[in-house]
């Protein structure tokens, strides 16, 4: 093949007008990503796959399948009066299946077998006995609905209006919804009939992800809890929503009345199909306005999440104030409702806060990132070992207790940690009580021995 030769001036020309490549390609996620967080990946992924500092085992979750486990740490389980949680449960459990007509004894007795099992194998126990309060919540919830008329307390039609007049001199829930439209209704719809249901999942997997190890199986207790006390207020304080006084007035309620969707019907009317009505029409608890639970459960995400973001703290307020109007927009709570749904989540927030929950650190992004785990309020002199799951359990050689709920009697052989001056535990020869309730002061009154 002839070879070509350019002179030096047509060469210096063709270099000059060449197209130059243009990458068309759109750049890959690592390159998106801020250089800061990039490295803090990076360097918890080599920790992760290095699996040779106590960091990446702390975070494991157990993956055994063997029930003598479970039995095991029952035996050297340290039993307080929180235990008695699981009595309660227990009753709660065993209540509602009972007042439950529909589906048969056979379907009952299959589901409550399924979680005695799940309870029995480590691999499932660390997901479902953190998931007990929830359950335990569920089941009261559909099962009240059987409870005979005869053994009902009476419906209370005017405890609320004259609240809301009383509190804040009007009925806000009526003066909100006064004027409607179609993107108000989509924005009130939203938070309600979509996040609402979606938010506790979202959240715990956030959390999993970025809190410290412990937060989510504290924060599902704290979310069962709080529906539970929900719950048994409506069960024995029943009180008719803002849409029963759109509807009847303040005419006398009788639980024969079936429920209605409220404002949430623009919503089965614009998407043309039944999405909210049937479900409202047949709500298991129809005078259950006091207190409001998707309140609740808005603020006690509202209040994990600012735990273990705080500098998204804002973000997560205005999500619990746009919940809160949209309650009212579609005359489903009164604002007395809402406030009170708000302080049973802040009492079980703050609760867990002072004696359960994993406290940050600084600089550390990802679970996997922690080396030991401080319970309780900053002001607590000791750091404790892993407290609620049997997640942790590789992080210690032997068992640990997740029983109960996050125990400040998980204090065990410890080291002084050089960057914070915290007693921090070491990943052995740990005794199995890391998921005990016991309390601060069985700590101090055994230091003090």
């Amino acid at each position: 093949m002839p070879t070509t030769y350019f002179s030096p001036s047509e060469e210096s020309t063709q270099r000059f007008f060449s197209v130059s490549k243009i990458p068309l390609s759109w750049p890959s996620l690592p390159v998106l990503l801020p250089h800061r967080l990039r490295r803090k990946f990076r360097s918890t992924r080599s920790k992760i796959r290095s699996r040779q500092t106590p960091t990446s085992s702390l975070a494991t979750l157990n993956t055994s399948f063997n029930p003598s486990d479970t039995i095991r740490a029952l035996r050297s389980h340290h039993w307080s009066y929180y235990d008695a949680q699981y009595l309660f449960l227990a009753v709660l459990g065993i209540f509602g299946l009972c007042m439950i007509q529909h589906p048969g004894p056979m379907v009952k007795t299959l589901a409550a077998t399924l979680l005695m099992t799940s309870l029995v194998i480590p691999i499932t126990r660390q997901f479902f006995l953190p998931f007990l309060p929830i359950a335990g919540w569920l089941v009261l919830f559909f099962g009240s609905q059987f409870v005979p008329g005869e053994y009902r307390p009476q419906i209370w039609v005017r405890v609320l209006p004259a609240l809301e007049n009383i509190l804040y001199g009007a009925n806000l829930s009526n003066i909100l919804s006064a004027h409607k439209n179609t993107a108000l209704d989509i924005l009130a719809w939203i938070p309600y009939g979509l996040t609402h249901f979606g938010a506790p999942f979202v959240c715990s997997g956030i959390m999993f992800i970025f809190g410290p190890p412990g937060t989510v199986p504290v924060f599902a207790r704290a979310f069962g809890y709080m529906n539970i006390t929900g719950v048994l207020i409506q069960i024995f304080f029943p009180c008719s929503p803002p849409w029963y006084e759109n509807m009847y007035g303040l005419a006398p309620a009788n639980y024969s009345m079936p429920g209605s969707p409220a404002g949430l019907a623009a919503i089965d009317k614009l998407l043309g199909f039944d999405m909210y009505t049937s479900g409202f029409t047949a709500s298991p608890v129809v005078f259950g306005a006091f207190p409001s639970l998707h309140s609740g459960c808005a603020t006690i995400e509202v209040l994990f999440m600012s735990h273990t973001f705080p500098k998204l703290r804002p973000l997560f307020i205005a999500y619990g104030l746009w919940l809160w109007w949209a309650t009212m927009y579609l005359s489903h709570h009164y604002a007395v409702d809402l406030v009170a749904g708000s302080l049973i989540s802040a009492t079980a927030y703050f609760v867990a806060k002072g004696n359960f929950l994993p406290r940050l650190q600084a600089g550390k992004m990802f679970r996997w990132d922690y080396d030991y785990v401080e319970v309780g309020e900053v002001n607590e002199p000791y750091a404790y070992g892993l407290t609620d799951l049997d997640e942790y359990a590789p992080a210690m050689q032997g068992d640990s207790d997740e029983w109960t709920l996050g125990s400040s009697s998980s204090f065990s052989n410890s080291s002084r940690d050089p960057s914070t001056g915290m007693r921090s535990p070491l990943a052995g020869d740990e005794s199995w009580e890391g998921d005990t309730l016991a309390s601060v002061s069985d700590h101090e009154d055994h230091h003090k021995i």
